[in-house]
């Protein structure tokens, strides 16, 4: 029974739960540290082992390795739909990025890459193509430096594809889902989710009423144009299961695209998105393990764990 639930976020289908678990706990455990809670620490994680504290990742990345269930630079694998929804995502963190990337160059590149989208088309124009500009634009920012120029055009076709696939294929929905509810039992008293894992397990605790303090690190549901339509059940509300909603956000983190989340609660509850964005990821702002080591993050697990979270 998992004490502690994690969820990933984008272009991990290559790996695994164990193999996330081992990356996560450890510096989920040093955050606590850093916070200044070494015994809770070390029932997260000591001496390259796993403490008494269930910590479970919910591993839901290998769905996207199914055929047709993400975008590549070669097809998106996605319907009409899939595709305008794929542009306009890009658009909207190219967007991002010309307004508050951390580079200036970065800002300067975004605004010039969106001043050529937004002239007149030339040539043909297949089904691939409608995507690949946005994409690509994305690609050359040195915000996606650290990952190299051919394997940055990848990620990004990879974690647009993946977002898409999520909000319009059922059956990646609920596969992602399940294994968040496949772990949450009597046990539970955290889930932590990164990235677009952060909306897959937004969605799930709107199907269980245990309660639990919700982290969300790097999150995108703050994107009103594209994911917060998009959001089951709608209108969008804070899940009665969230006893506390702690969103984290290194303003440098083009995923999350909006830092204040505007979710109201549900009748008969209170509680609300408090919205963190005082973290500093340095040159990796969208990084997990960055986002995991803060004290910030420690001190919350320290008050979800230790009952003064609730």
């Amino acid at each position: 029974m998992a004490t502690i639930v994690l969820v990933h976020g984008i272009a991990q289908s290559q790996k695994s739960a164990d193999a996330l678990e081992k990356d996560w706990i450890p510096d989920l455990a040093g955050g606590v540290r850093n916070a200044g809670a070494p015994e809770l620490a070390d029932r997260i994680w000591r001496q390259s082992r796993p403490g008494d504290l269930e910590t479970r990742m919910a591993f839901y990345g290998d769905i996207y390795l199914d055929p047709g269930a993400q975008g590549d630079s070669g097809s998106t694998g996605l319907g009409d739909g899939g595709i305008d929804l794929t542009e306009k995502l890009a658009l909207a963190w190219l967007t991002e990025a010309a307004r508050r990337a951390g580079d200036r160059r970065d800002r300067q590149d975004a605004e010039r890459e969106l001043n050529l989208l937004s002239a007149p088309p030339t040539g043909a124009q297949g089904r691939g193509a409608v995507l690949r500009p946005a994409a690509r634009a994305l690609s050359r920012l040195r915000w996606f430096a650290p990952f190299g120029i051919a394997t940055a055009e990848k990620f990004v076709f990879k974690a647009l594809g993946e977002v898409t696939g999520y909000l319009t294929d059922d059956k990646i929905r609920e596969y992602a889902q399940q294994r968040v509810l496949g772990l949450i039992s009597s046990e539970t008293r955290l889930v932590i989710a990164h990235s677009l894992g952060s909306v897959v397990a937004y969605e799930a605790l709107h199907r269980t009423d245990r309660p639990v303090t919700f982290v969300t690190l790097g999150s995108p549901l703050g994107l009103r144009s594209i994911v917060y339509p998009k959001l089951r059940p709608q209108p969008p509300t804070v899940p009665s299961s969230m006893t506390r909603w702690y969103n984290i956000a290194d303003r440098d983190d083009l995923v999350a695209t909006e830092l204040d989340l505007d979710f109201e609660p549900v009748a008969g509850h209170t509680t609300k998105p408090e919205t963190i964005d005082t973290i500093d990821n340095g040159s990796s702002p969208h990084d997990a393990a960055r986002y995991l080591t803060k004290r910030t993050l420690g001190a919350i697990v320290v008050r979800a764990l230790e009952g003064t979270g609730h």
